[in-house]
């Protein structure tokens, strides 16, 4: 039966259960368990985890725990009963658990693996405090360790700092705020503490002062190498200070047998020692271990001859030293044993062997030497701190290993009381002894007795060292052949205190013979006594021994006989009879020499001391002996305390008034001499003294006298040395008073009581005299009252014995009162004054009630009095912060509320005057220094913010009510409220309290909300109506706002549990707050519109606020704000400007983390639905306003919300670049807010720069200075420029602009610019300036024509998701890339720029289900610029340089192309229907420009016809030919003409195979002529550009045959058979071709077998060429920014191709292979690939830039490389293409559709591609490129000489960019990155994605002569000629195909070069009025092409033209472009 439980109540699960059984309750190990029934071995309960689900479960799984329940029954609580601390560590490991794994996700990895031990010292110390085996001691330090490490995780996770007492969370409801801000303070230092050291010992809690913490060294011998004594050795280690040169503790002695191990057996592992007592100080000493060897053994080591065995001597062996300040820092750190290792050394000269540690620490290597390398001690050492109790605790292993103690020479720094000591050091100096008649000098050896006044020796009194026991008596080592021997060796004579009056000491000296016997001869010896006749012991001192003469026979057996002559120098001048006839003679010659040293807490040396404690014997001497006491030691004084203080009472009791002021001054001096540190611990002496052994009971009256005697004579004195001396001792003076005045009343039942009383009110009679005395012109009077204001409160307890709370405090209140105000006195006596009260406060009397109510007026008073002057705060701080603590504590109490009253009254407004005060201060060194206030600064405004807060705590209704009362007019309440609410405001503005103080931080708004409650009421009361004052209730509401927006406040931020707990305790603060706002705002009435539109910006900010209630609160305020600004001016445009700057500012202010940013997206819920604005906006009559000003907002919102994201530093600059154009063009166009618009202008230029994109940011910084005039009005201070004139400030920016555009190499930009400042210049004639700004435009022509420029690649990207940015969303752009970026780079860039988006695999245009998705989509394809300026790029005479600029700037259109079947599909020839489908985006802006990409703005889709097609393939590839022949026509040697050779063998072999023959075959048949009459037109055309190609091939195998290499022979014939077999293909469409190309002719005859079965001879070939191709019409000399060589390759993979023969059914199939059938001569800059498929297996090539493989087959016509954007192209060509693009075949590169893996489809390369390859590779070399990688090396490039002509100097072309001023356009964003130069991956440098070779460099194409620079201009004359003389090659002129190449050059020598119409649709300009320049940027531009693009059909031209631009050519000289000029001339005549 199920019965409740009664003891059971709560548990711990010990094992998991499943729950397996009916009504089972699953439970894991760990989970506490609340229980509510039990039954036969099963309980049934809750989890905790989970408490609305009870169940059952075993018994036997539930560890039970002991509970505190609650409300028992139905609703019980339980709580367990366990130390708060272990629950602490519980609650803190489980937050601790889920942070510690971020930290590994963060790559925080150190603080990971810190956190993770420190968790487990946590699980492992909680586990300790459970186990309940500690001691108290012990739990103590366990919880201290525990604390430590719990503070320091949660500092470095930056969790809370949890506020402690003891150890333990202290409660904040219970203690006052001052006390919780100075446990934060604490808790804080101690986590700052334990943060450089964990485990540092600090003063335990409670310790009235910090003793000097001791050291101790702990040292252990681990073993002595030695290899060479084989002897018994002793090792001696002490302490040696080299800077004093004196050893300072005593030695510790391991006795070692001959095998180095200890000579007894027990002390294996034992041979270690204790150095104790050694203070800081001796720390900070040059301290050094020093081991010093003694051997024991033959007197010389190397002596062969055996002695008796019973002689053994003590000889120095070595010595070794250590410097512990060298290992003091490791020790420190390490809190283990740590070995050393110190090498032995010996020492070269016996005689300086007591100095060899001296040498060998001053490193005097000639006095030591070295025996062996193997000689050394290994010891090992560990430092310790603490007193030697606690060292015991908590070190007991050392302790059980026999440990030697090792005590510091004298006493330590601070004397116990209990440490009794008897210890007489002796060191054995040195001797002088006499040769004795010997030739050699003797070997001495002393021995030393102790001997008793009977002449017994006495036993185990003489101590070697510690370590080992004590012996009777001592031999000294010897020194070899020396009669002067020093030892320095120091003994220990432990002598008991009883046998210590009558001893003496007794040396003999024997020298040790070294012959055969080996005897020892006595031959003299010396003695001293321990005790002189007074009494004293032997001085320390160096004391000389009279040695006397004596040998083997003389006997000691009477030492009366020798104790009766004087034994040193001092004795024999007491002893002047001393008869001469004496047993013993002195030896006069001969000297010895010792020092003693005692310490001892029983003897004394000091004969003062001896005279006063035998008064009694010369009583006549007492006075004399009193007055010498003053100069015994403290150490002796506080050895014989007990005795002295009897002594000096009892002489006291003798004669008082004799002898009582010299009893007093000596009973003060050793008063004061245990105020010493040193002695402080026998305080505790004498007070058990007083207590319990101080018997004066008449004492008292004579101290009252002597005392008050002291106080009169101050005012006197000029000497006041004594009486300062006095009030030093008044504690205890009035100790003995007080103790002697019980003792007379207990003797005489309480006689002369009010005599008693009368004295002690006479007494402080004079005290209050003292103190009132005027000390400002007296420095000693000054030291008298100090001395006497700091002993003042330690005699209260003493008085509380002998009169009641009252009196007593009414005694302090007459002293304290006495004191003169701070006005009167100096600034040292504040102090003083100050701490006498605060240690009144601080003193027991003050916490009665009864004594408060007296003191607290006076102590206020002062207080009060110090503020306003604003004198030591600190001070002031303290004390108050004890008077809260007090009356928190005794807050029950009724008097309390009378306390608080006077605290209001006294101390509130002074306390804000002093915040204010403090806080202005704080602000202005913030702001001077550029940092936080000083830590002094922040500790006082700490200190004082507590204090406040504490007095407000303490107020209750009554307390406010009657502040508010007090007040005598509006005006002081005014001042108290503005005072109050500019304090609250700084609490919150300056954080005054740090983030981690949550628990301060809670306090502190509780506070201030509850404070705001009680004082709004009086506010509303007294200032509204006609009393309304704006700066109150501004200041108000600012503290309303402020108070709501504090992080502290922001719930919605932090863990779930902690939230709980604060709603608990406070509820949501903020919600309170408004509510009150709300209120006050609704209170206001008509004065609301006083804060329209001021408080517009703080109110948004509070609607920001995450907390839905606060913002349903807070919305009507926005609505009143509308309605009373239109019912005042009839609109709100004052409103929505302020809500627009305010918004704007929000973001610009940097409010920039996490939790910000949620406040924003919550913003636009505002004016979205419920409880939106918009539905109040629309029930008022101005509802069409109201409604386009919310929806104004909330587009503004949403480009804030982007540009809030991007902002974060985590962002790409891309992202923030595009952000900021959206914004920009919104201030610009929709708002029409100037000053918002050029402020973004400056933030987009400056993020331009940051990226480096300089045109960019010369365009952007254009925007503004369009704005402005060449006027002279004034302009204000704006952003960062001056008051300046408009002239000025527009001067400065054109100046930039064009600096912008230099960097940006953008100078055609520039150099309008350039003239229009000139114009300024010279209309001011200021020559200088216009000298400067037309040298600047002169170098930018230069740097046109010299500098080369890498042509862009344009990139379309569209961005499809809502996932995306409101600025991206579903848009489209096209990007600008940057150099040397290709497709693959850009792709890859966007996909990192955006993490989750998806690469789309199609171009087609997505459906409404993507653009919907909650996802992003990226469509990314490359495209080709349509250029505006095709008349500058159709002039022949322009400079490729010049039309290079024009083809890819000023672009405002792109294409792109993707082919397809239109009808049924020839399968005999697909040609005849596949169709082009073209693709136009117009963008809303041309590139460059203020983004390096722009939206598309419009599309337009056209198709081309299969003829059209064809047209323009042949005629590019035409123009193609001429461009690349005319640049080799004119060499005079041979040269690199690789590029050719592959060019003629690409044209002429796919016309073999195919090519042209395909498109007769299409277009040429009846059938097709009959089917499409209108084509006829067309298809002429056709035929004339197959005749001119024709043409064009034999021109070029005539300049072919000139120039091929011996080896590339059988190649030229090859072309030559070829070329004939091409003619004989086409000789019945043109029976005139058999006349063409004479240089042909003859030389090979056509071939029988003219095209192959499946030609792939495109005639749409030249549509798939990127731009770079020269196929392409609109350009001859451009550089792309990817490699030249990598299109070479390109090429030669689709000539390979041709080989294969296949041909697809797709259209893209054929597409590929039209692509394939002219490839492009002029980028074969390798035959790379070719070496590659050689090989036998393809396999995928690597991507990256540096290969930069993009798509496989870019899309027809569109940049930037050959076919590669093409999504639209099947994966089996794209496969088959890339595989002539091969890089090294090693490498890996990421496959998808879009960017497929190069894999051949067969694996076998085409066998023409073999053959090629035999043919070129003679000139084939490894590329040596120094920027290529190693697999790029590896592979062969060629080196075409043909790459290397310089760029000749060329007219500058100026931009068609107008730079009037112009009305402002929408601006829109670009979601580029800013990334510019290499990226890291140069492809110009590396190859590129087409190719496996490298770039341009000599090293690749070898050299080539350079043509001269070209110097004729645009505007040059027709007449201008070559000239012989000059040092220039003739120009090359036009050729006539019609004619051999020898009579077509002789025809036309004597032809001028002049101008003639232009190839084509190019309207050739005017030969007498040619333009110099371009068109000026200030023309409109020209009007776009009305047709479409695709048709190409124009009336007014002879043929239809395609507008696709030309390839570039290769960098020519000026010759080169006469040549091509002259040709294409001489084309047009024939």
């Amino acid at each position: 039966m199920w019965t409740p439980t009664e003891e059971e109540k709560y548990g711990v699960v010990i094992c998991s259960f499943r729950g397996s059984v009916p009504q089972g309750l699953v439970l894991e190990i760990g989970e506490t368990v609340q229980i509510l029934e039990k039954c036969e071995g099963w309980y049934r309960g809750v989890s905790t985890k989970k408490p609305n689900v009870k169940g059952i479960f075993p018994a036997n799984y539930i560890h039970l725990k002991k509970a505190i329940v609650s409300n028992r029954g139905q609703y019980e609580t339980v709580v367990p009963l366990e130390d708060s601390i272990v629950t602490e560590v519980t609650a803190t490991l489980q937050e601790w658990a889920s942070l510690w794994k971020q930290l590994y996700v963060k790559h925080k990895v150190d603080l990971f693996y810190k956190l993770r031990h420190v968790m487990n010292e946590l699980i492992d110390l909680r586990r300790q405090l459970l186990s309940g085996h500690l001691t108290q001691d012990q739990v103590r330090e366990v919880k201290r360790h525990i604390t430590v490490r719990l503070d320091w995780g949660n500092e470095h996770l930056g969790l809370d700092l949890v506020p402690r007492k003891d150890f333990e969370v202290v409660d904040s409801d219970q203690i006052s705020v001052s006390d919780l801000y100075k446990m934060h303070l604490s808790s804080r230092q101690s986590v700052q503490q334990s943060t450089s050291q964990v485990d540092t010992m600090r003063p335990r809690h409670g310790e009235t002062c910090r003793m000097p913490v001791p050291h101790h060294f702990f040292l252990s011998l681990k073993s002595f190498t030695y290899n060479t004594i084989g002897e018994d050795t002793d090792v001696f280690f002490s302490l040696y200070d080299m800077r004093e040169g004196k050893q300072i503790s005593e030695r510790f002695l391991v006795r070692l047998n001959k095998n180095g191990g200890p000579r007894n057996p027990e002390k294996i592992e034992r041979m270690c020692a204790l150095f104790t007592d050694l203070s800081s100080k001796d720390m900070k000493r040059d301290l050094y271990i020093v081991a010093h060897v003694i051997r024991i053994g033959r007197m010389l080591l190397n002596d062969s001859k055996k002695g008796p065995p019973h002689l053994h001597y003590r000889r120095p062996y070595g010595c070794a030293v250590l410097s512990i300040l060298d290992v003091l820092q490791s020790l420190t750190e390490v809190k283990e044993e740590k070995d050393f290792v110190l090498k032995v050394y010996t020492c070269n000269n016996e005689s300086e062997w007591s100095q060899i540690h001296e040498n060998i620490i001053r490193k005097s290597s000639a006095k030591y030497s070295a025996p062996s390398a193997s000689h050394g001690l290994i010891i090992s050492l560990q430092l310790l701190r603490g007193d030697m109790e606690q060292i015991r605790r908590e070190n007991p292993m050392i302790f059980n290993r026999g440990l030697a103690i090792t005590r510091k020479l004298g006493f330590p720094d601070v004397i116990m009381p209990g440490d009794i000591r008897n210890d007489l050091y002796l060191t054995l100096e040195k001797g002088d002894f006499e040769r004795g008649g010997k030739s050699v000098q003797k070997n001495i050896e002393v021995t030393m007795y102790v001997l008793y006044a009977d002449g017994e020796i006495l036993k185990d009194c003489i101590s070697l060292g510690s370590g080992e026991p004590n012996r009777s008596s001592y031999h000294s080592f010897v020194l070899y052949h020396s009669n002067s021997p020093r030892w320095g060796e120091i003994i220990k004579l432990p002598i008991p205190i009883d046998r210590f009056r009558g001893s003496h000491l007794r040396f003999e000296f024997r020298h040790c013979s070294t012959k055969d016997k080996g005897e020892k001869k006595l031959f003299g010896f010396a003695f001293s006594t321990l005790m002189r006749d007074d009494g004293t012991t032997l001085s320390d001192d160096i004391h000389e021994l009279y040695v006397y003469k004596c040998d083997e026979n003389s006997t000691f057996n009477n030492h009366a006989l020798y104790l009766g002559l004087p034994c040193c120098k001092e004795d024999y001048n007491g002893c002047p009879n001393i008869p001469s006839s004496l047993i013993f003679q002195r030896s006069t010659k001969e000297s010895f020499f010792i020092s003693t040293q005692l310490s001892s807490t029983k003897l004394t040396q000091n004969v003062d001391l001896l005279a006063l404690l035998k008064w009694k014997a010369f009583p006549d001497r007492i006075m004399d002996v009193l007055g010498r006491l003053r100069h015994v030691s403290g150490e002796e004084i506080v050895k014989f305390l007990q005795d002295i203080l009897d002594t000096l009472f009892v002489i006291l009791d003798d004669n008082t008034e004799k002898y009582g002021l010299l009893v007093f001054q000596s009973l003060v001096f050793i008063i004061n001499l245990l105020r010493d540190i040193k002695y402080f611990h026998f305080r505790p002496v004498m007070d058990t003294y007083i207590q319990k052994h101080f018997a004066g009971a008449l004492a008292y009256k004579e101290l009252i006298r002597c005392l008050k005697w002291y106080m009169d004579c101050s005012a006197e004195l000029i000497r006041q040395d004594h009486i300062q001396e006095a009030m030093r001792a008044l504690e205890y003076l009035f100790k003995f008073i007080v103790q002697s005045r019980i003792l007379y009343s207990r003797a005489t039942c309480g006689m002369e009581e009010e005599q008693f009383r009368s004295s002690i009110q006479e007494l402080f009679q004079s005290i209050r005299f003292v103190l009132s005395l005027d000390s400002r012109n007296s420095e000693t009077l000054l030291f008298t009252q100090a001395a006497l204001l700091n002993s003042f409160p330690t005699i209260f307890d003493e008085l509380l014995q002998m009169f009641t709370v009252q009196e007593v405090a009414e005694f302090v209140r007459g002293t304290l009162g006495s004191m003169p105000s701070t006005v009167h006195i100096g600034q040292s006596m504040d102090v003083v004054k100050l701490q006498s009260i605060a240690r009144t406060v601080d003193s027991r009397l003050f916490s009665f009630s009864e004594s408060r109510r007296i003191l607290l007026p006076v102590v206020l008073h002062h207080i009060h009095l110090h503020l306003r002057q604003q004198k030591e705060l600190l001070i002031c701080s303290g004390i108050l912060g004890s008077i809260f603590s007090i009356v928190k504590t005794s807050s029950l109490e009724a008097d309390v509320m009378e306390e608080v009253e006077m605290m209001v009254e006294s101390l509130l407004d002074v306390l804000l005057q002093t915040l204010l005060t403090i806080m202005s201060k704080s602000h202005a060194q913030e702001a001077v220094r550029g940092q936080r206030c000083p830590q002094c600064t922040a500790e006082i405004t700490g200190e004082y913010v507590s204090c406040l807060l504490s007095l407000l705590r303490q107020m209750c209704d009554t307390h406010f009510q009657h502040l508010l009362d007090n007040f005598q007019s509006k005006d002081e309440l005014k001042e108290f409220l503005l005072k109050i609410f500019c304090v609250f405001r700084n609490l919150m503005k300056m954080s005054v309290f740090p983030r981690d103080w949550m628990v301060m931080r809670l306090l502190t708004s509780n506070i201030i909300v509850t404070t705001v409650q009680y004082l709004s009421s009086a506010l509303h009361k007294n200032f509204t109506e006609t009393d309304f004052d704006f700066k109150v209730w501004n200041s108000y509401f600012s503290l309303a706002v402020l108070f709501i927006n504090q992080p502290s406040l922001q719930l919605e931020i932090i863990t779930s549990a902690k939230r709980k707990k604060i709603l608990d305790k406070y509820g949501d603060m903020r919600v309170m707050m408004a509510y009150e706002l709300f209120s006050m705002w609704q209170n206001l009435g008509e004065h609301k519109i006083h804060f329209i539109p001021g408080m517009i910006g703080p109110f948004l900010g509070v609607t920001l606020v995450p907390q839905p209630e606060v913002r349903n609160i807070m919305i009507p305020i926005f609505h009143d704000m509308m309605d009373w600004e239109q019912r005042k001016n009839g609109n709100f445009k004052q409103v929505e400007a302020e809500l627009i700057d305010k918004l704007d500012s929000m973001v610009s202010e940097g409010k920039g983390d996490e939790s910000y940013r949620e406040l924003f997206s919550l913003l636009t819920q505002l004016f979205g639905p419920y409880p939106s604005l918009l539905e109040k906006v629309e029930q008022e009559t101005w509802r069409e306003t109201g409604i386009s000003f919310v929806t104004s907002v909330t587009r503004l919102m949403e480009r804030l919300l982007d540009y809030r994201d991007c902002m974060k530093g985590e962002e790409t600059e891309n992202k923030k670049i595009g952000c900021t154009v959206n914004l920009m063009n919104f201030y610009k166009s929709e708002i029409n807010k100037e000053e918002m618009y050029i402020r973004y202008i400056h933030k987009l230029c400056d993020m331009h720069l940051q990226a480096e994109n300089y045109t960019e940011a010369a365009f952007t910084l254009l925007l503004y200075c369009e704005l402005l005039q060449w006027e002279d009005r004034p302009l204000r201070e704006f952003l960062h420029y001056p008051s300046q004139t408009e002239w000025q400030r527009k001067e400065g920016l054109c100046r930039k602009i064009i600096h912008y555009f230099n960097k940006g190499k953008s100078w055609e930009f520039g150099i309008p610019l350039c003239r229009e400042l000139a114009c300024q210049y010279e209309s001011l004639y200021d020559y200088q300036s216009l000298s400067w700004i037309r040298k600047m435009e002169a170098s930018y022509y230069d740097n046109i024509m010299e500098q080369q420029r890498l042509e862009p690649e344009f990139f379309r990207v569209g961005f499809y998701g809502r996932k995306f940015p409101f600025f991206l969303r579903n848009k489209e752009y096209v990007c600008r890339g940057h150099d040397y970026e290709r497709l693959e780079a850009f792709q890859q860039r966007m996909l990192s720029e955006f993490p989750q988006a998806v690469a789309m695999q199609h171009p087609n245009h997505p459906d409404d289900a993507i653009l919907q998705c909650d996802a992003q989509y990226l469509q990314i394809y490359a495209v080709t610029p349509i250029p505006d300026y095709v008349d500058v790029l159709q002039m022949d005479r322009v400079p490729d340089r010049v039309k290079s600029f024009y083809r890819v700037n000023n672009v405002r259109k792109f294409r792109y192309d993707r082919p397809f079947h239109k009808g049924p599909k020839d399968k005999e020839n697909e040609f005849k229907s596949l169709w082009i489908e073209r693709t136009t985006l117009t963008l809303t802006h041309s590139l460059p420009g203020i983004s390096r990409w722009f939206e598309v703005e419009r599309r337009e889709l056209v198709e081309v016809s299969p003829l059209e097609n064809a047209i323009q393939v042949v005629e590019n590839k035409n123009q193609e030919l001429r461009s690349l022949i005319s640049q080799y026509q004119h060499k005079q040697v041979h040269g690199n003409i690789n590029l050719l050779s592959m060019c003629l063998n690409g044209v002429i072999d796919a016309a073999v195979n195919g090519g042209i023959a395909r498109y007769q075959e299409a277009f040429f048949d009846k059938d097709y002529i009959n089917k499409h009459p209108g084509d006829a037109e067309k298809i002429t055309q056709l035929k004339e550009l197959m005749q001119e190609q024709v043409h064009v091939l034999g021109v070029g195998l005539a300049v072919h045959e000139k120039f091929v290499h011996p080896e590339m022979r059988p190649l030229h014939k090859k072309l030559i058979d070829q070329f004939q077999m091409m003619r004989a293909s086409l000789y019945h469409e043109f029976p005139g071709l058999d006349k063409l190309s004479p240089a042909c002719s003859g030389t090979s005859t056509p071939r029988g077998n003219v095209l192959a079965s499946h030609s792939p001879m495109s005639p749409e070939s030249i549509k798939m060429t990127h731009r770079h191709s020269p196929m392409n019409l609109m350009g001859t000399g451009r550089h792309s920014s990817s490699s030249l060589s990598s299109h070479a390759s390109s090429e030669a993979g689709n000539m390979v191709m041709l080989g294969d023969g296949s041909m697809g059914d797709a259209p893209e199939d054929l597409y590929h292979h039209m692509q394939l059938a002219y490839p492009n001569p002029r980028y074969q800059g390798s035959v790379t690939n070719v070496s590659v498929l050689s090989s036998s297996q393809a396999s995928p090539s690597s991507s990256s830039l540096s290969s930069t493989h993009s798509a496989p087959s870019q899309m027809i016509t569109s940049a930037p490389s050959s076919a590669r954007g093409s999504p639209s192209l099947p994966d089996k060509y794209r496969h088959a293409r890339e595989m002539m693009l091969l890089l090294p075949t090693y490498r890996d590169r990421p496959s998808s559709a879009m960017y497929p893996a190069a894999i051949l489809e067969n694996g076998q390369p085409p066998n023409f591609q073999r053959a090629l390859f035999q043919q070129v590779v003679g000139a084939c070399k490894p590329c040596s490129d120094p920027n290529l990688s190693v697999a790029e090396k590896g592979h062969y490039s060629l080196h075409f000489d043909a790459f290397h002509h310089p760029l000749g100097d060329t007219p500058p072309a100026l931009p068609a960019r107008t730079l009037r001023k112009s009305p402002l356009h929408p601006i829109p964003a670009s979601p580029t990155s800013p990334q510019s130069g290499l990226d890291g991956s140069n492809s110009t440098l590396s190859g590129s994605a087409s190719s496996g070779v490298s770039s341009l460099s000599e090293s690749n194409f070898g050299h080539s002569s350079e043509a001269p620079p070209r110097t004729d201009t645009m505007d040059s004359m027709p007449s201008q000629a070559w000239n012989a003389d000059e040092d220039l090659e003739p120009p090359y002129l036009p050729v006539h195909y019609s004619l051999s190449e020898s009579a077509v050059l002789d025809s036309i020598k004597a032809q001028p070069c002049r101008s003639h119409s232009a190839p084509g649709c190019v309207i050739p300009q005017d030969p007498m009025d040619p333009p110099a320049l371009p068109p000026k940027p200030y023309h409109p531009r020209l009007p776009a092409l009305e047709h479409d693009e695709g048709v190409l059909l124009r009336e007014e031209t002879e043929r239809p033209r395609g507008l696709h631009r030309k390839a570039p050519l290769p960098p020519g000289s000026a010759k080169e472009e006469q040549a091509r000029m002259a040709w294409e001339h001489g084309r047009g005549e024939q």
